[in-house]
């Protein structure tokens, strides 16, 4: 089951992920997902495939929460978080939750960026599956570990539709799970 969903999700990103070059600056060539989100089978091949990072061997969900960054971890997330039967956790830049909130701040390439997650939205022990469009140096997915793991939770995994293995995200997410359904060299 698992890989029949991961090879489906990966068939409709190879055909639908544009590549816009130049974007934002000479020289980048920016992965286009929109394609994919308008597609009603490719955006249901890539949310099944992005499922099975929160099950077990046997098909079962091993995660309790699904945890979105933004911006487009929002538009993920949540379909991932109802077809695996768990509740969806935002984490936002920062000043962005009315409530009190844990926050990470971490260096970009170009920078640096805060985090931020509501204090009360995990609970201690609680399963997270981490969920984002791309993985490039991992900052983002790191620093949301962080969070996941000062409210007492435990990161079972990360998904995302793409990496840039030509980054070096697998140094800054360490022994954490990673799938990703499209590598790009």
């Amino acid at each position: 089951m698992r890989s029949g969903a991961l090879e489906v999700g990966r068939e409709a990103l190879s055909r639908l992920v544009l590549d816009i070059p130049d974007h934002p600056e000479p020289g980048v060539v920016f992965k286009d997902i929109t394609p994919v989100l308008s597609d009603p089978d490719g955006l249901a091949a890539v949310v099944a495939a992005l499922t099975t990072a929160g099950l077990d061997e046997a098909g079962a969900p091993r995660v309790d929460v699904v945890v979105g960054m933004e911006a487009r971890g929002f538009i993920l997330a949540p379909p991932v978080a109802l077809a695996l039967g768990a509740g969806f956790v935002p984490v936002r830049k920062a000043g962005k939750l009315p409530r009190e909130t844990h926050a990470v701040s971490y260096d970009l390439e170009y920078g640096s960026a805060t985090l931020e997650l509501h204090r009360d939205a995990l609970a201690p022990g609680a399963r997270v599956l981490l969920v984002d469009d791309v993985l490039a140096t991992g900052g983002t997915a790191r620093a949301t570990a962080e969070l996941v793991q000062t409210c007492g939770a435990e990161v079972v995994g990360v998904a995302v539709l793409l990496d840039l293995a030509f980054l070096p995200w697998r140094r800054a997410l360490g022994d954490i799970d990673v799938t990703s359904l499209l590598s790009i060299e």
